[in-house]
């Protein structure tokens, strides 16, 4: 069984090599889709009995591991030398430093990491973490899936 949560946040960014509006510093309200598979659990009493994984928990870890680290953050790729070290001269700013360019790609991919460790087989139900999906704006999105990942 498959079950997709949706959670959103914003966050700046840009994208230093692009050849057009993206290499200027902006930002993008994503959206993100966190896709577990998992048995349904059948246990009389239990809370999650009829689920894969009760949908608040699933937005509780999103939330705390993803969410509340990049929303209204600026996504900085640490080689873009330039745009980090002026963030850093402003104090308290809310900066995120990556190892890599923060495209929709690379995000996903990111996040897919990150989650993945955090969702690992909680239940017993052999839950995992299949895809994250990231939408940039509404039309264009990338996603990071345990099976074109290899694992």
């Amino acid at each position: 069984m498959l079950i997709t949560r949706r959670l959103e946040f914003d966050a700046g960014h840009r994208i230093p090599d692009h050849r057009s509006q993206c290499r200027h510093l902006h930002g993008h309200r994503y959206v993100l889709e966190i896709t577990l598979s998992g048995g349904v659990i059948r246990q009389e009493g239990d809370p999650a009995n009829g689920m894969v994984m009760d949908f608040s928990e699933v937005k509780d870890i999103a939330q705390r591991h993803i969410v509340d680290a990049w929303d209204h953050a600026f996504l900085a790729y640490r080689g873009d030398t330039q745009v980090v070290a002026f963030l850093r001269t402003m104090p308290g700013h809310k900066t995120v430093e990556l190892d890599c360019v923060p495209t929709a790609e690379n995000l996903a991919l990111q996040a897919f990491r990150i989650l993945d460790q955090a969702y690992q087989d909680r239940y017993g139900n052999h839950l995992r973490l299949e895809r994250v999906r990231l939408y940039e704006t509404p039309n264009c999105w990338a996603d990071a899936e345990r099976e074109s990942l290899g694992d």
